[in-house]
């Protein structure tokens, strides 16, 4: 019977020590990153929120955008008997945040709302390195303001996300991508000249031409790169109209007088409809030409498209694959696993169960586990060794009928017996 895979474009978080753990990929890295950001966003004052892995495609259809990729060709819908593609699997967070902030009022929580998010998203995409079909993001929104300050501290939060993640070398690359009679004289803008070349265009990007042009500034297709690249600039800056532009110029003023580094960047568009004003993405200059780790944006559109009153709102998502290839593009090193604090062994089979009970008692201070068969001395001792315990308690028969263990420290190599109504006490007090 042949053996059963993993889905294409899919990965295993395997403990360290497993045969075949590729670089980056372990539990442990994943859990660096998502526990790194939540230190950071938590202290902004954000709340974590959690929504379903599967919403009803109109969810996503009205909130990302029709003419998006993910849309057209990369959602992953979900048949349930006669209720047939009404689901899909959560493309990415912002739209299922705000179906979640309308549908359970969370608009009588003190505004600005300060939520953030992490998990599994889910895209039928191309598979290449750091692009998967299940991939993992760390999303932060902020609803209820139009500041620009709030833009601002966004981009900000991110920035220093990735500093405490200790990922060097990124840059963030700052536009904005107008209002909505903004983004249309845009479209007509980009009609015109890529009418002109539509020979050249890729067949998605000749669909985009009458969809939504602007779509086209973000081909993958490297025909459409080459041409985007001798028509540059494509100048969306030139397009902003007032307002636009004073908020653009009221968040550069903000990272500036904070120190944030940035670069502008006329013609950056983000792969989702919803977003206006402000966009903007970090890329790693050492993991290729896509080289971005995420990014985000305005979007003071969204909860109108799915039903609420139009409210203010910025956020930003990056994908925890792309830090992580960033991180081992650094050569990025987690400290080394720490073992149980306590590490219980029975002398004696009979003693297994008294052993065990132990390691429970033992689990309210620390780490302990307990050895499941009886082993001698020695071995005991050498078991401790390589599940990197600091204390190995052995208990025997005389132990047992003493009550007390044979607790020896394994890292400055002092044996003692000690009373096991003492042990929670001597635990405690390394912990301290």
């Amino acid at each position: 019977m042949a053996l059963l895979q993993r889905p294409k474009g899919t990965q295993d978080q395997l403990p360290e020590g497993s045969p075949k753990l590729e670089p980056m990929t372990s539990e442990r890295w994943h859990r660096f990153v998502t526990s790194t950001a939540q230190n950071v966003i938590e202290r902004s004052g954000a709340q974590f929120i959690s929504t379903p892995m599967f919403e009803y495609v109109e969810v996503v259809r009205r909130g990302v955008g029709g003419s998006t990729d993910i849309v057209r060709k990369e959602m992953f819908t979900v048949s349930y008997f006669e209720e047939r593609d009404k689901y899909v699997l959560r493309p990415e967070g912002t739209a299922p945040i705000a179906r979640a902030f309308l549908e359970n009022g969370l608009k009588q929580l003190p505004s600005p709302l300060r939520l953030w998010t992490h998990g599994p998203m889910f895209r039928a995409e191309n598979v290449q390195k750091g692009r998967l079909r299940q991939f993992h993001q760390v999303d932060y929104e902020v609803i209820g303001s139009p500041d620009p300050l709030v833009d601002a501290e966004a981009i900000a939060l991110m920035v220093e996300v990735f500093a405490q993640l200790g990922v060097r070398g990124t840059r963030v690359q700052l536009g904005s991508v107008g209002d909505p009679e903004d983004r249309a004289r845009y479209n007509g803008y980009l009609q015109t000249l890529f009418t002109a070349h539509e020979a050249r265009l890729s067949a998605d990007s000749i669909d985009r031409l009458q969809r939504n042009p602007m779509r086209i500034l973000d081909s993958k297709d490297k025909g459409d790169r080459a041409l985007l690249n001798e028509l540059r600039p494509l100048p969306m800056l030139d397009f902003l109209g007032p307002q636009a532009a004073a908020h653009f110029q009221a968040v550069q003023g903000y990272l500036t007088s904070w120190g944030v580094p940035f670069e502008v960047d006329p013609t950056i568009v983000r792969g989702l409809d919803y977003y206006n004003r402000t966009a903007w993405e970090i890329h790693h200059t050492g993991i290729g030409a896509q080289s971005a780790l995420g990014g985000g944006g305005r979007y003071d559109g969204l909860i109108g498209q799915l039903g609420g009153q139009e409210t203010p709102a910025v956020g930003w998502a990056f994908g925890v694959e792309r830090a992580l290839i960033a991180l081992g593009h650094e050569g990025a090193q987690l400290p080394a696993a720490k073992g149980p604090l306590l590490y219980v062994v029975a002398l004696d089979e009979e003693l297994l169960g008294a052993a065990a009970g132990l390691a429970l008692q033992a689990r309210r201070f620390g780490r302990a586990e307990f050895g499941v068969r009886a082993r001698k001395p020695g071995a005991a001792l050498g078991e401790a060794v390589k599940k990197g315990a600091h204390f190995a308690a052995l208990l025997g028969s005389e132990e047992a009928h003493n009550g007390t263990v044979s607790l020896k420290n394994l890292v400055t190599g002092e044996q003692q017996s000690v009373a096991q109504s003492d042990l929670g006490r001597l635990l405690e007090g390394v912990m301290q």
